[in-house]
């Protein structure tokens, strides 16, 4: 099959490339990403000239590029994980958060649709549907639990699942949707809660933590979610939502102060900010339907999980380094 990976270039759309030229060797992959600040080209560096991949730089909100790309390769299958994410950046800019998250999503079904009903999964979120309360341990979300957003990035995800299930209602195009849980592991933007900590921790900065550090969230490994996807684009029933959650919950404090012991760094580092506006109190997912149709489970426990993350940056210094330096935006635009 050939398939398209859009937002390739950032966290877990890399992971999932990997993951897919490992277990899919026959498999040609397509890497589309505009390499906006949270894409990175060095993070393919490892793929660039394999046989079976190809990178195209370009905005999935550009219908020319996308439609030329589509011609050139008639993919089998595309994969969505380009998107605005970051909850903070959306708060300050939210314009640019609904144009790449539903008109490019818009863009490619389009596409989907005029080049033979191809096969289209929507990467999406659990924030989509707001929080639980911290008191109430026993409730989880469910694929038919409402949406209920609490940020303009969220109200974007949305936006954009509830137009994904009427391209397969209306049109009748093949789609399938997965919202999944935080993700953590390698290749994952220092901008974040874990990697954040890591750098930061490492460097013996302050270690910034919203309000008290109580919100709650759900960890899945990028791997254990790459191995979700693969089986919902070739196994799943078109048409459907299905939920990757990694079964363990913790909140944020918990995070950093674990984080601070595996680095062997002091507590002492942890600074106490202003809380996000509308931050959500705890999300977590209930995964039942995904394991009882597809068979997937959640393979990594997070005390092993954390433990090859913080090593992965550990022994990849360079990567991040080039990141906060700002050194990796002058070679992405060289592309």
């Amino acid at each position: 099959m050939t398939i398209i990976v859009t937002g390739g270039a950032g966290f877990i759309g890399s992971n999932f490339i990997f993951y897919q030229l490992k277990e899919h060797p026959d498999d040609r992959i397509i890497c589309l990403d505009k390499l906006t600040y949270a894409g990175n080209l060095s993070t393919l560096q490892c793929v660039m000239h394999h046989p079976q991949f190809r990178f195209v730089k370009a905005d999935i909100c550009d219908r020319k590029a996308v439609g030329k790309l589509f011609e050139e390769e008639k993919p089998d299958i595309v994969v969505n994980f380009a998107a605005e994410s970051h909850v903070d950046r959306s708060i300050e800019d939210p314009e640019v958060f609904l144009q790449t998250n539903i008109i490019g999503t818009e863009v490619l079904m389009d596409a989907c649709r005029q080049y033979g009903s191809v096969r289209f999964h929507q990467v999406s979120t659990d924030e989509v549907y707001g929080d639980l309360p911290l008191d109430r341990p026993d409730l989880l979300f469910s694929e038919e639990t409402p949406i209920h957003t609490s940020s303009p990035y969220s109200s974007s995800k949305a936006g954009a699942d509830l137009l994904v299930l009427a391209y397969y209602r209306t049109y009748d195009l093949p789609v399938t949707i997965s919202r999944c849980s935080n993700n953590y592991g390698p290749y994952q933007f220092p901008e974040k809660l874990i990697p954040l900590m890591i750098v930061n921790a490492l460097a013996d900065k302050p270690l910034p933590v919203y309000g008290k550090g109580l919100n709650v969230r759900d960890w899945l490994y990028v791997e254990d979610h790459c191995r979700a996807i693969d089986l919902m684009i070739r196994q799943g029933k078109v048409g459907e939502i299905y939920h990757v959650g990694g079964h363990h919950e913790m909140a944020n404090i918990e995070i950093v102060k674990l984080i601070c012991q595996e680095l062997g760094k002091p507590e002492s580092l942890i600074t106490f900010v202003t809380d996000r506006k509308g931050h959500d109190l705890r999300y977590a997912i209930d995964p039942t339907k995904i394991c009882q149709e597809l068979g997937w489970v959640p393979e990594t426990q997070f005390a092993d999980g954390i433990r090859k993350t913080i090593r992965w940056y550990l022994e990849n210094r360079s990567w991040w380094e080039e990141i906060i330096s700002g050194e990796y935006r002058n070679e992405d635009e060289k592309r």
